[in-house]
Formats: C-alpha cells, structure tokens, sequence
C-alpha cells in the first residue's frame, strides 16, 4: 500500500462571475520511504496540492487518500513546513514549537521533552526562550520545521521551504534535511517537497513529478537514479537537470 494516493484530483475556484480550474486531473503516489518534489511553473497548483494533502484544503474532484484512509481534514502523521516561517511571534521558540502538541493536549512536561528532542535535531539548543524576531530567517525555518517535526509525522510536506534563504543557508538546510530524512531514528519516512528549483528538487529528490503550467496536469514523473550525496558539478547531475528544465521550456 503506498503511504499517499492522490487520485483524479481537481480543484476549481468559482465565483458568481467565473470559476478557474488551477488543478486537472491530477495522480500520483509516494510509497513509504520516497522523498518526491514537485516542480513547475508559478501558479501550476503545486502548493494547492500540498495543502490538499494536509487537509487545508479539499479537492473539488477526486480524492486523496493516507494509508488508505480519505484524507478528509488535518490528519495524524502529516505535517507541513511553510514558506513564510508562520511563527507566532509573542512566543519563543520553545512556544512555537510546542504549539502542535498543546493543540493535541499533551501535558506540559512531556510536550516540552518532546520540543526539545526536536530543537536540538535541528541545531537550536540554546535558542528555546528567544523570540522570532531574535533570530535569522535560516534559524526561524528551523523553528518551523521543528514544530512539524514534534508531532512525528511519517509524511513531511515542505512549502517551498528554503526560497527565502541566501544560498548558503538554503544549501546547508538541505543537506541536515536529508540527514533528518535518512536517520532511522526519526519518525519522517516521506517527504513531499514543492519547489521552484530545479536543481534542489534533483539534489534532493527520489522523485521529481514535473507540473505544467495552469490548469495543472502531470506531464513527467521523473526518477532521480543519482547516488547520495549528490554533487550539483557532477556532468550526471547535469543531465537529469536539463532533462527536465526541456521539459518545461
């Protein structure tokens, strides 16, 4: 059974004067243990997927489905990582962290055991009483992905996670992600990525499902064969990249 069934998907947004489909027809799947990126143009619909997948959103068509169960609002053993940090910030990071496990009504010393596992996964400790504005923008997404990680979700799902980053932050956030990834003591078995980067998402990705531009269909799904670590210089890396980079222009 895969981990994630997306099935027939659409999703139209209708007014009294129109409606506008951003998603058409839309499969695919993630088995257990997949790291999958979605790429494609601005406004192809990846990041409605996402939040579709999560229960922020429903399909208008199709269905969604989570270990075999139809994805029907927030579910357990999901998660997501947004773009913009989405940090509270009148609480510290220890508060922000939390914030999905106080929702769960777990008790204060257990959830802040847990907070702190997570903070020092994603090289935090020390930081658990400054506030958002104390921190860098790399060090406010470690925040965020500390959070989706304290609920110890088997699938991990990333908006665009590292588009506000100088490239050297983004590129050292990549390489610990991988690491929290692929360490077998961490509950994480999947990630779903939507990216805008085409090189991150073959540096990163089993999987690299190629959106076309608005309203959205698969048009490749393309699989990474690429050894780990991967290195962007690699004449093989290369390839795979101006593979798909043909196939969207």
């Amino acid at each position: 059974m895969a981990l994630l069934d997306i099935k027939n998907v659409y999703k139209t947004y209708s007014d009294s004067n129109r409606s506008l489909t951003v998603i058409e027809d839309i499969s695919f799947s993630i088995a257990k243990g997949e790291f999958v990126c979605l790429v494609g143009p601005s406004g192809s619909g990846k990041s409605t997927i996402l939040r579709m997948v999560v229960g922020l959103d429903k399909p208008s068509q199709g269905s969604i489905f989570y270990r075999g169960e139809q994805v029907n609002g927030v579910m357990d053993k999901m998660a997501i990582v947004f773009q913009s940090f989405a940090l509270l910030p009148w609480l510290t990071v220890m508060g922000n962290v939390v914030l999905g496990l106080e929702a769960k009504g777990i008790p204060r010393v257990e959830r802040e055991k847990i907070a702190r596992k997570y903070i020092d996964k994603v090289g935090l400790d020390g930081f658990e009483e400054a506030y958002p504005r104390e921190l860098s923008r790399g060090m406010k997404q470690r925040v965020g992905i500390a959070r989706a990680l304290t609920v110890e979700p088997e699938l991990l799902c990333m908006d665009e996670p590292f588009s506000g980053l100088d490239a050297f932050t983004a590129q050292n956030l990549r390489e610990e992600l991988l690491d929290l990834w692929l360490d077998t003591s961490l509950p994480v078995k999947s990630v779903l990525m939507v990216t805008h980067g085409i090189e991150e998402a073959v540096f990163m990705a089993d999987r690299v499902i190629v959106f076309s531009k608005r309203p959205a269909k698969i048009i490749a799904d393309v699989k990474i064969e690429l050894p780990r670590p991967r290195n962007m210089k690699d004449e093989a890396f290369a390839k795979v990249t101006d593979k798909i980079y043909s196939l969207l222009f």
